[in-house]
């Protein structure tokens, strides 16, 4: 089938290589059946946020790149309202920009409020090129339903209570007249918002219907481990299971499944965000101080297609979420798709060839044992990888030298 096209990673590279890296990054990548990445601009240092930084991301993964590679750039206060500084990134060659609406956690990435997106929209505009959102905003007025008094650190409940599904709702609500001006004749006409690994199933992906349905402009993902797992299950002081926005009750899972499956829900991504082992503070368990993210790359096909079985899913609908939509959001006419003319990027994996992903199944993240898929059970062997007809992996090999490229806009 079309190799996979992962629009959400994080490679970490240049300035945080000893959490992932072009190379590992890219090897998991190639192992897991993917064949495109777009890299995130931050969690790397310094962050992508400048045509100067683009180049630098560019030149670090010369001779690494076991994939192709695209890079989104940042939208941050510094650029938001300086259309020279954006244009000057956007003609550089990122594909798209990235903000967040809360801390991001890094310190060189910082927030936007509504009125930095929604400038920032009238320049993409120009481009045709989204804006990728992580929709999380602190509301205005915290509900009660917060953290009251001494909670256990340890316990998953405690950290779901500090970021409620009101903070996603609260960010989309913001996002309001932002998705109105993407409409045919509006302010932004041209622009695209697409909204980041959306947790909440309820009135948060309510108001994107709602937007979706009124003629905005506005894609959503999702990522498999908010549709593989639910809060319940979480153990208390298992802190690689944290993320944010946070894995929620299975209730709000089997929404997400629903709205991926009747299509309101339009693509997956990794969200791979991995760090060094020290920051996941596996020993103290301490789920309101642990870093962040779900360590996923390698793993994305088989936990789509394991989880996904009980609901029925089609290869042609995998096809859809995992390729041929995150190449349209990522402005790659030529990959998507097995079609004349088309990159040769390509996959062939077994999915009924069950396994364990134990201590002996080879993992070529940087840091195997942060992953929280360690130890499930799942279906879909990726036997081999090929990026523009190039064999990249086979029979668990890696090729000898590493042929991916580096996507830039024209």
């Amino acid at each position: 089938m079309p190799g996979l096209i992962d629009v959400h990673a994080h490679l970490d590279e240049p300035g945080r290589a000893e959490w992932e890296g072009f190379s590992t990054g890219t090897r998991a990548a190639a192992a897991g059946g993917i064949t495109t990445l777009v890299d995130m601009p931050l969690n790397s240092f310094p962050s992508t946020v400048s045509e100067e930084t683009l180049k630098l991301k560019v030149e670090a993964s010369r001779d690494k790149l076991y994939v192709d590679v695209g890079f989104w750039g940042g939208l941050v206060p510094e650029n938001a309202l300086n259309p020279s500084k954006l244009e000057s990134l956007l003609n550089a060659g990122v594909l798209g920009l990235k903000s967040f609406m809360c801390p991001s956690g890094i310190n060189d990435f910082p927030m936007t409020n509504s009125t930095h997106i929604e400038e920032g929209l009238v320049t993409l505009a120009k481009y045709k090129r989204p804006l990728l959102i992580h929709a999380e905003r602190i509301p205005d007025v915290e509900s009660d339903e917060g953290i009251d008094g001494e909670l256990d650190p340890r316990s998953y409940s405690t950290y779901l209570k500090s970021r409620p599904p009101i903070w996603e709702e609260s960010a989309i609500r913001d996002l309001q007249r932002a998705m109105k001006d993407t409409k045919v004749g509006g302010r932004s006409e041209g622009a695209h918002i697409h909204i980041v690994h959306l947790s909440d199933a309820e009135t948060s992906l309510q108001l994107l219907k709602d937007a979706k349905h009124n003629g905005a402009r506005v894609s959503i993902e999702t990522c498999p481990h908010y549709l593989a797992f639910s809060a319940e299950e979480v153990p208390d002081g298992d802190t690689r299971f944290k993320c944010s926005p946070p894995i929620r009750h299975a209730a709000n899972k089997d929404n997400l499944w629903e709205a991926l499956l009747d299509g309101h829900i339009d693509m997956l991504s990794s969200d791979h965000s991995p760090s060094t082992p020290d920051l996941k503070l596996m020993e103290d368990g301490n789920f309101l101080k642990a870093w962040g993210g779900i360590s996923s790359l390698q793993f994305v096909l088989p936990v789509t297609w394991s989880y996904g079985k009980k609901h029925g899913i089609t290869l042609n609908q995998l096809a859809s979420w995992w390729s041929e939509k995150p190449a349209m959001l990522a402005g790659q006419k030529n990959k998507g798709s097995i079609l004349p003319g088309y990159h040769a990027d390509i996959v062939v994996w077994k999915p009924e060839a069950e396994f364990q992903l134990d201590n002996s199944h080879a993992v070529y993240h940087k840091h195997r044992n942060i992953s929280a898929y360690l130890g499930k059970e799942l279906s879909g062997k990726v036997l081999s990888t090929f990026v523009r007809g190039n064999l990249v992996f086979a029979e668990g090999k890696h090729a000898g030298a590493a042929c991916g490229a580096t996507i830039l806009a024209k």
